[in-house]
C-alpha cells in the first residue's frame, strides 16, 4: 500500500477541536491508513446515524480523501462529519485526549490487550464514561491489512466482532456501523418514542361536533329516525369515548361523514 507524503497533512492534532465542530460526545472513531474514499464517506454516514461526530484519519492513502467526490457521495447526508474530520500522521496523535482506546481485529492476538466481543465489553466501558468521564476511541485498521500489532498494542482492549467462521471479512464501513450501533446501545440508545410525537387527543367539544355531524348524515340516509332515535347516539358517544380519538381521527370521521352526505 502506498502512503502519501505525511508533510501534506494540516498541522492539527486529534485533540484540537476545529472551529464550528460538533458538540463533544466523548467518542472518537479512528481510521488508520484507509485506501478507499468511499469507505471513509460510508464510515462517516455510519457514525452520524448513531449520533457520533468525531472522526480522525491516520495517514490515509490520499491526503485529500475527505473532499473527494466518492467520499462525499458515500457520506450521503453526513458531509458535515467529513468537514469536521481531522487527518494526523500517527496513531498516538489520533489518541490525544483519549483515555480508553479499543482496537478492532478479526482474530485475537497472541500478545497485547484482552480481546472481547463488543457486547461483552462495551457496557462496562459505557459505565466508565458515565461515572468517570472516560473518553473512548474505536480504532480501525486499513481495508487491506487491518491493524498492525504495534497499533493494537497501543490500545486498552481489542474488539472482535463475532462472524461466521468460514467468512469473517467485514467491509470497513460495515465494521464501523456495527461498533457504532453496539456502542450507542451500551450508552442507552436512541429512544424511538422521543422521535415520534405524541398524538393529540380530541377534546369533548371536538367529539361532540363529530357526533352532531354524523347524526345529520344518519338522519339524511334514514338510518336514524329522529322521531324514534332510541339510544343510538348515546351508544355512539360511548363508543367514541372508549376509542380515545385523536384530533386526526376526528377529522377522518368527519371527512367520511361529508362524503356520505354528498352521496345521500
Amino acid at each position: 500500500m502506498v502512503l502519501p507524503n505525511l508533510g501534506v497533512y494540516p498541522h492539527v492534532t486529534a485533540n484540537t477541536p476545529l472551529p464550528g465542530s460538533a458538540s463533544d460526545d466523548g467518542t472518537r472513531f479512528v481510521l488508520i491508513h484507509t485506501s478507499h474514499p468511499g469507505n471513509v464517506g460510508a464510515a462517516a454516514r455510519a457514525m452520524k446515524v448513531m449520533g457520533f461526530s468525531d472522526l480522525v484519519l491516520v495517514a490515509p492513502r490520499f491526503a485529500d480523501v475527505l473532499s473527494q467526490e466518492e467520499a462525499v457521495a458515500m457520506a450521503s447526508g453526513a458531509a458535515d462529519i467529513l468537514v469536521r474530520a481531522r487527518i494526523v500522521a500517527t496513531l498516538p496523535e489520533a489518541l490525544g485526549g483519549i483515555t480508553q482506546a479499543c482496537a478492532t481485529a478479526m482474530t485475537p492476538r497472541d500478545f497485547g490487550p484482552p480481546t472481547f466481543a463488543p457486547r461483552e465489553h462495551l457496557p462496562a466501558l459505557a459505565a466508565g464514561v458515565a461515572q468517570a468521564g472516560q473518553r473512548v476511541a474505536f480504532v480501525f485498521g486499513s481495508e487491506r491489512f487491518g491493524m498492525r500489532n504495534e497499533d493494537v498494542w497501543r490500545c486498552h482492549a481489542c474488539l472482535s466482532i463475532p462472524t461466521h467462521p468460514d467468512y469473517g471479512s467485514l467491509n470497513l464501513a460495515q465494521a464501523v456501523q456495527l461498533i457504532a450501533y453496539d456502542w450507542r446501545m451500551a450508552l442507552g440508545g436512541h429512544s424511538v418514542a422521543a422521535r415520534t410525537p405524541e398524538p393529540v387527543l380530541a377534546d369533548g367539544a371536538e367529539v361532540a361536533g363529530a357526533l352532531a355531524h354524523w347524526q345529520q348524515v344518519l338522519e339524511a340516509i334514514e338510518f336514524l329516525d329522529p322521531a324514534a332515535p332510541k339510544r343510538l347516539m348515546p351508544r355512539l358517544q360511548q363508543l367514541l369515548n372508549r376509542a380515545q380519538l385523536t384530533r386526526e381521527e376526528v377529522h377522518i370521521l368527519r371527512g367520511i361523514a361529508r362524503a356520505v352526505g354528498k352521496r345521500g
